[in-house]
């Protein structure tokens, strides 16, 4: 299967962005929001295969040492065949020689082992729907 990579933001389908985030069940909001983000971000990789957007990721950071990685989903149909490792490379690559925090959903940490993460043990977070990111499992 071949996979083309942009970092270019110009040309995204904001709704299918949008969508994609809903249907993998990670937070979403409107798709003018992700643009705005997306377009803020230091980092982004956008995954198409013949012309569709099958995946993509980003990450902010300070441009000397620190990033953080958000938003890195595929598309149902295309994930567990190497997609979402395409992606995350692309976007380590950019982060080179810095200290990586991401924000992974529950249940995907082997995952993001694969690529040498480990778990923090001071991590913490404040979301501005606290009550929801508990059920979900991102709190205690």
């Amino acid at each position: 299967m071949e996979i083309d990579i942009t970092c270019d933001c110009s040309a995204v389908d904001w709704h299918t962005v949008s969508e994609t985030l809903k249907r993998v069940g990670m937070t979403y909001n409107k798709p003018a929001v992700h643009r705005k983000a997306f377009e803020a971000s230091h980092t982004t990789v956008f995954a198409y295969h013949a012309d569709q957007l099958i995946g993509f990721g980003r990450a902010i950071s300070d441009g000397v040492y620190q990033g953080a990685i958000y938003d890195v989903a595929v598309i149902p149909e295309f994930q567990r065949k190497g997609i979402g490792t395409i992606i995350m490379k692309n976007i380590l690559e950019r982060l080179s020689g810095y200290n990586v925090i991401l924000y992974a959903s529950p249940g995907k940490e082997d995952f993001y082992r694969k690529l040498n993460f480990r778990k923090m043990k001071t991590g913490m977070a404040l979301f501005r729907n606290p009550a929801e990111m508990k059920e979900r499992g991102f709190t205690e």
